[in-house]
């Protein structure tokens, strides 16, 4: 375990931990730089671990369908190659600047001296959307996440929501519970089209315009109230759990404080990913520019661009472009202290 209040030093450090804060630390070993990677998340692979981690992502070169939980698997396996210290469960919120370093406070009072940061924050923190009929329910049965369908043999489950993770989980869980309902506030879901498809040609029932107002059960979940927002009619439907999938807040915690230029909650970023502070670059989902297209293959691209400017900041007169992977691999440096590796 890492002891909060020790002071780690290290070439990049490297906030957020999803996917492309896992390949940045990879190829920042490329570069040959000493790498910290930190995460507010108890886990690494950020949101796509969090909250999707069963469902299958399309979009991401080499693979013609790949789930999130594997895509994660697969991206530590290469991001371990660089051997950096990883710091979960650490948000990123003090900054100072030295004349050749800047210094991170994490909430917990650790300081990280780097010579430049790196954020690949996604969407920054992020809580869920409460649903309002759980306000005052203590007991089980309430999941913000599908982690494993299997979890839901034989239940019923009634899930919140119209948008992606709602539509892709209720189609996920069909084949394992013993019921699956969708309850949205809306006509029409804001998932993808061919997910409604498959959804609607699913075994769940939908229940569209209408919205849960109570919660029926003590220290076990029993069923719901569903009501028809046009009509009032209500109906109880069992349910032995509840998924409510209505979003998330996001926020900036204190990277909002660091003086950056904000769009939003992204971070404005220059064709090189620097944030207009020096040493301070961005890339993936939390950077902003003209023309951004928020895909995880995108995310790549631009923490292979953030490193290799790095690189050159941290080392004048080192070249921008290294040379192709295939033409050398050097070994990353080994880090100043042996560090555990989280599982």
């Amino acid at each position: 375990m890492h002891d909060p209040t020790t002071t780690v030093e290290t070439e990049l450090l490297i906030v957020g931990a999803g996917p492309a804060g896992l390949f940045a630390s990879f190829y920042a070993g490329l570069r040959g730089l000493s790498v910290t990677l930190i995460d507010s998340l108890p886990h690494l692979g950020g949101q796509v671990a969090a909250l999707y981690p069963g469902k299958e992502i399309f979009d991401v070169a080499g693979f013609a369908a790949v789930t999130g939980a594997d895509l994660i698997e697969r991206l530590t396996a290469q991001a371990r190659l660089a051997e950096p210290t990883v710091l979960l469960g650490e948000e990123a919120g003090g900054l100072d600047e030295g004349a050749h370093h800047l210094v991170v406070t994490t909430t917990g009072g650790r300081k990280i001296i780097a010579g430049a940061v790196l954020i690949t924050a996604g969407i920054g923190r992020f809580t869920p959307r409460p649903l309002p009929a759980l306000r005052g329910y203590t007991g089980g049965g309430i999941h913000h996440q599908v982690t494993d369908p299997a979890d839901h043999d034989g239940q019923h489950v009634v899930i919140v929501g119209g948008g992606d993770s709602a539509v892709d989980w209720a189609t996920m869980l069909t084949p394992y519970a013993a019921s699956v309902t969708v309850v949205h506030r809306r006509a029409r879901f804001r998932a993808h089209e061919r997910a409604v498809g498959d959804l609607m040609n699913s075994a769940a029932r939908v229940l569209t315009g209408c919205e849960i107002t109570e919660i029926h059960g003590e220290a076990t979940l029993k069923a719901v109230t569903v009501r028809d927002c046009s009509t009032g009619a209500t109906e109880r439907v069992d349910a032995d759990a509840v998924i409510p999938a209505l979003g998330h807040v996001a926020s900036l915690g204190g990277l909002a404080r660091w003086g950056l230029s904000l769009s939003g909650q992204q971070i404005e970023v220059g064709t090189d990913m620097s944030t207009g502070r020096d040493r301070i670059y961005a890339a993936g989902d939390i950077a902003a520019y003209p023309g951004k297209v928020r895909l995880i293959a995108v995310g790549f691209g631009e923490a292979a661009t953030a490193v290799n400017n790095i690189a050159v900041r941290l080392r004048p007169g080192a070249d921008l472009f290294p040379g192709h992977s295939t033409d050398r691999a050097p070994t990353p440096p080994p880090q100043k202290e042996a560090v555990p590796w989280p599982t």
